[in-house]
């Protein structure tokens, strides 16, 4: 698993369809772990503001819904695509909820992880909102913790562009 590209990873859309990464191919990718009823949060906003800012230069963001935190996504896919776009106007693609920790971590994350650790080498995602960065070649470039901005990441987004 983590030898593989990261074009060769799929993930589930909160409507239940496939979502192939190889239509990442030489885009910039902003991949947070998200919830609905955290202190972070408001940080859709801000993530929307980047989404909108870049889009049209290749830049892309994934959500993936976790409940792993504080029982902080508790909802459906359904109802937490709809609180995201109503609250906070997000139109970047949502996946379906999914653990990116312990036993049933999605593929998406094993392989995160294990190409970025975070602080101290600790590979696991500490709380909701950890953000991984990754370039035109696949390659994960920065991962942030919760407390960073969307608007602290811009410049390293453009810097990618």
């Amino acid at each position: 698993m983590p030898d593989s590209s990261f074009y060769s990873l799929k993930a589930t859309l909160s409507g239940g369809k496939t979502f192939d990464f190889e239509q990442l191919r030489g885009k910039v990718v902003l991949i947070v772990n998200v919830a609905s009823k955290c202190g972070f949060t408001p940080q859709y906003k801000g993530l929307e503001a980047l989404y909108k800012k870049y889009k049209d230069q290749g830049f892309v963001i994934l959500g993936f819904p976790c409940n792993q935190f504080g029982g902080q996504e508790p909802e459906s896919d359904e109802k937490i695509a709809e609180f995201c776009e109503l609250n906070h106007g997000v139109s970047f693609p949502l996946m379906a909820k999914s653990d990116v920790n312990g036993d049933n971590t999605n593929e998406v994350y094993k392989w995160l992880k294990s190409q970025k650790a975070g602080l101290l080498g600790l590979t696991r995602i500490k709380w909701n909102f950890e953000k991984f960065l990754i370039d035109k070649e696949g390659k994960v470039v920065h991962r942030w913790a919760s407390t960073t901005s969307p608007e602290a990441i811009d410049p390293e987004v453009a810097k990618l562009l």
